[in-house]
């Protein structure tokens, strides 16, 4: 299992490699929440997420006989991008496996990054060609969250935000297979045990908060919720971490969830996607446990498809 040791050493891996993402401040979100809140906008991070954190550790750490590459990966979104970018630095070929349907925006940012897409119909023929893949290509596989090494580089994040803002009481992340907030639990218990670290997950993809209580992985077979980067399930590395350090869940309803996404861009003059705007959505609602504490929010990334938008002022 990771230790702050493991996070510590990512970061210097990731030093000069990954932004060191804002941490910024509102007074009207501090107002509507009735706490001080800080927020960790990792949608300014390479590829827009941070996805790139643990991508990036995970194959610059990769064993000797593996560094040649391929890589290969299963993702139809910002674990793609990070990756196909990671790929791109270290100079390794990447074949990345896109289940439909995909986002324009990071299906581009993905060839943009000269990756190999491979889009396949379902996550049963997906994992097919991932198999396929590596026995072809002899690929090296990085799983999008159930990997320590990932893990520890997501938990980058959370590292530096308490370097900015040592004495939070509460922090809040979303939840899909458990990769960042894995690492944001170890990286805040690590520094400050004393930290309630929260997991912010859609009622429409609530697996994790059933495979907490349950001690097993529930799969999310029929998840319905705009936020793609959390319809995935917990792993067996993701969730004994999770039993051991969270201090609880918020379930988020899909309009809490536009509307965190829409307060974003009026009042915070940020663009942040569904899945990040999962862990705003408790403070806007003024959950009782939130009010007079100092809270961290991981806002995990901004790529939102604003074509459509942008074509109506054409």
């Amino acid at each position: 299992m990771n230790t702050l040791t493991d996070i510590q050493t990512a970061a210097e891996i990731l030093r000069g490699v990954a932004h060191v993402t804002p941490v910024l401040t509102s007074r009207t979100l501090n107002q509507c929440a009735g706490a001080t809140v800080f927020l960790k906008c990792e949608n300014f991070q390479r590829v827009g997420a941070f996805k790139f954190r643990g991508a990036y550790h995970a194959i610059a750490t990769l064993p000797s006989p593996q560094q040649a590459g391929p890589i290969v990966t299963i993702s139809s979104g910002n674990h793609a991008q990070g990756v196909a970018l990671a790929c791109q630095l270290r100079g390794l070929a990447a074949h990345i496996v896109m289940t439909k349907p995909i986002n324009p925006l990071k299906r581009q940012a993905v060839m943009d990054y000269r990756a190999t897409i491979h889009e396949v119909a379902d996550g049963e023929q997906a994992e097919r060609t991932l198999r396929d893949l590596q026995e072809q290509l002899n690929g090296v596989y990085i799983h999008a969250f159930n990997n320590p090494r990932v893990i520890a580089g997501q938990g980058t994040a959370m590292l530096e935000l308490l370097s900015v803002v040592p004495d939070l009481d509460v922090v809040l992340a979303p939840v899909g297979g458990g990769g960042l907030l894995s690492g944001t639990c170890i990286a805040a218990h690590g520094v400050n045990p004393s930290i309630a670290v929260y997991a912010c997950e859609p009622i429409g993809a609530l697996d994790a908060v059933h495979s907490v209580r349950e001690n097993r992985i529930v799969p999310m077979t029929t998840p319905r919720t705009i936020a793609e980067g959390l319809r995935t399930s917990l792993g067996d590395v993701t969730l004994p971490i999770l039993r051991n350090h969270l201090a609880g869940f918020f379930p988020v309803e899909e309009k809490e969830i536009v509307e965190a996404m829409r307060f974003a861009f009026e009042r915070l003059k940020i663009v942040v996607e569904p899945s990040g705007a999962v862990a705003l959505a408790p403070l806007l609602r003024c959950e009782e446990t939130l009010i007079g504490k100092r809270v961290g929010v991981i806002i995990t990334g901004g790529n939102v498809d604003l074509s459509s938008f942008f074509a109506t002022l054409s």
